[in-house]
C-alpha cells in the first residue's frame, strides 16, 4: 500500500508544479506532461500522450484539468483521477486568489507588465514546440488520411476561420468512418 501511497504524491507533486510553473494555456502543459509521463518517468506511451491529447482538446472544459482525468485515471484510478485534479487545480487558485487581492497594484505596475509581455514569448515557443511534436506523431502513423486531415484542418482554421468545433466534429466523424471500414475489413479477412 506504501508503494500506491508513493505513487499518488509523485503524480500530486507532479501535476501541482506543473500547473504552478505553467503560463499561457492547456496546450503549453500538455508539452510538460508529456515531458514528464512519458520522458521522465515513463508511466505513459507516446501514443498514449497524442490521445490524452486529443481526448482533452476535444472534451468540454479546461485542457489541463480534462489531461489531468485521465492520466490520473490511467495511473491510479478514481483516485489517481481525484489527486491528478487536485493537483492541477490548487496552484491557479492559489495564484488568482492572491491577484485578486492585489489586482490594482498588478494591474499598474510596469514590471509586472513586462514580466507578462515577455512571458507571451517563451509560451509561444511552447505552444510551437507542442504542434511540432503532434503534427510529427500524426506523419509517424504514415497514414495519409490523417496527414490529409491534418493540413485540411490547418487551412480550415487559420486560412478559412473555420470553427474549431466545426473541425473536431468533422475529423471525429471521418474517424468514426474510417474506424467502421477497417473493422469490416478485418472481419472480411478474418471469414
Amino acid at each position: 500500500m506504501q508503494k500506491d501511497y508513493s505513487k499518488l504524491w509523485i503524480l500530486f507533486r507532479s501535476m501541482f508544479v506543473l500547473s504552478a510553473c505553467t503560463f499561457g494555456g492547456g496546450f503549453v502543459i500538455v508539452s510538460l506532461m508529456k515531458k514528464k509521463y512519458v520522458e521522465e518517468l515513463r508511466w505513459l506511451e507516446e501514443d498514449e500522450m497524442l490521445d490524452v491529447t486529443a481526448i482533452t482538446q476535444s472534451a468540454p472544459g479546461p485542457l489541463p484539468v480534462n489531461a489531468s482525468v485521465i492520466i490520473g485515471y490511467r495511473i491510479a484510478g478514481v483516485v489517481g483521477s481525484l489527486t491528478a485534479i487536485l493537483g492541477t487545480i490548487l496552484p491557479p487558485m492559489i495564484i488568482i486568489s492572491i491577484i485578486s487581492l492585489f489586482y490594482e497594484q498588478f494591474r499598474t505596475n510596469p514590471y509586472i507588465a513586462t514580466a507578462l509581455q515577455v512571458m507571451r514569448a517563451g509560451v509561444a515557443a511552447v505552444i510551437f514546440d507542442v504542434v511540432i511534436n503532434l503534427a510529427g506523431n500524426v506523419i509517424k502513423t504514415k497514414r495519409i488520411l490523417y496527414i490529409v486531415m491534418m493540413v485540411t484542418a490547418f487551412v480550415a482554421t487559420y486560412f478559412l476561420d473555420v470553427s474549431a468545433m466545426i473541425i473536431i466534429f468533422v475529423c471525429l466523424g471521418i474517424g468514426l468512418v474510417d474506424l467502421f471500414f477497417t473493422l469490416q475489413n478485418k472481419k472480411g479477412k478474418v471469414s
